[in-house]
């Protein structure tokens, strides 16, 4: 049998953690009962600073139920690192850790379809959209378009997957030898390198409350993803300077040209389209690596991704961890 923990990293969740909560229990209740996991298996909520009542709900979820563990995180460090407190919390103590959001978008169902893959051999499970129908166009369009750049520009992503995914004890402790502070999880698990396999499922709509992941924050993350895991896009402001050196020289060929037939150019349009255009073209360039330059920055600081405030788990109750020193 596995001993399995499910890890859901929680922001202003009070709406969907009472369904979340009987959902999974009852889920992890039957596959306790068919022997399929252990009685010791666990659902872990972590509160990423949360401003509602999260986390009184998740204290009172763990005081009624030892089922429920919970790690409140010292202030809010975003969906990301609260997903690796999670994972770091439990790393030494499942067989395997599910990760999922609290939105119940994520099939429950789809947990046996990952240790079926888990018990033949998997270490790695990801958990894969079969569709989109429910989407509207322009969230779909947009979503999809999201992948298709991630993995143009360097980031190695799986098409169609969030965080939805199973990982080896064995897995989960070499994605922790990545040190970056910078870590994005969707780019990172395939470099860990072992045995992966994909279960698909069927996306529900959010059960309550709103979307964490607007258009804005979407793009964000994806800039984020691509700055963290690649500098393609620095390869690419290099041959954008090669390109329009090219330009540069054909035109100048072509003005040295119509110079010598004695044909009066005004050139005022095309002197101020180039000049706003190279200026753009160095302020974005400038932009780039100064993305670049940040993380380095941030990097050679090796601040702790997370600190954890308060973790409850059975009867134990333990206080300021953070990664560094755990």
């Amino acid at each position: 049998m596995v001993k399995l923990y499910i890890v859901i990293p929680c922001y202003n969740e009070e709406a969907v953690l009472p369904e979340t909560s009987k959902r999974l229990k009852e889920k992890l209740s039957g596959l306790m009962d068919a022997g399929r996991i252990t009685r010791d298996s666990h659902i872990v909520f972590v509160d990423d600073g949360s401003k509602d009542r999260t986390w009184e709900l998740i204290s009172g979820l763990h005081q009624e139920d030892r089922l429920y563990s919970g790690v409140k995180l010292s202030r809010n460090r975003g969906h990301q690192n609260a997903l690796l407190a999670g994972l770091y919390s439990v790393k030494d103590r499942a067989d395997a850790v599910i990760s999922m959001d609290a939105d119940l978008q994520d099939d429950i169902n789809a947990i046996d379809g990952f240790l079926d893959k888990y018990e033949a051999g998997a270490e790695v499970v990801y958990g894969v959209r079969s569709s989109r129908k429910k989407d509207t166009f322009f969230k779909k369009f947009t979503a999809e378009s999201f992948y298709k750049v991630m993995n143009f520009m360097g980031a190695d992503v799986v098409f169609n997957h969030a965080d939805y995914r199973l990982l080896s004890n064995r897995a989960l402790n070499g994605l922790f030898e990545f040190k970056e502070v910078n870590l994005f999880l969707r780019g990172v698990v395939p470099m860990v390198g072992y045995k992966s396999d994909v279960v698909y499922y069927e996306r529900n709509e959010r059960f309550a409350g709103e979307s964490k992941y607007p258009l804005k924050k979407m793009l964000a993350f994806a800039f984020e993803g691509i700055t963290s895991l690649s500098i393609k896009p620095i390869r690419m402001i290099i041959s954008l300077g090669f390109l329009m050196l090219f330009v540069s020289v054909i035109l100048l060929i072509y003005f040295l040209v119509q110079h010598a037939l004695g044909h009066t150019v005004a050139g005022w349009t095309s002197l101020i389209v180039s000049v706003w255009a190279i200026g753009a073209l160095q302020l974005i360039s400038i932009g780039v690596i100064g993305e670049y330059i940040g993380k380095v920055y941030l990097e050679t600081k090796e601040r702790p991704r997370f600190i954890i405030d308060m973790f409850l788990h059975e009867d134990e109750v333990l206080y300021s961890v953070s990664e560094k020193n755990a």
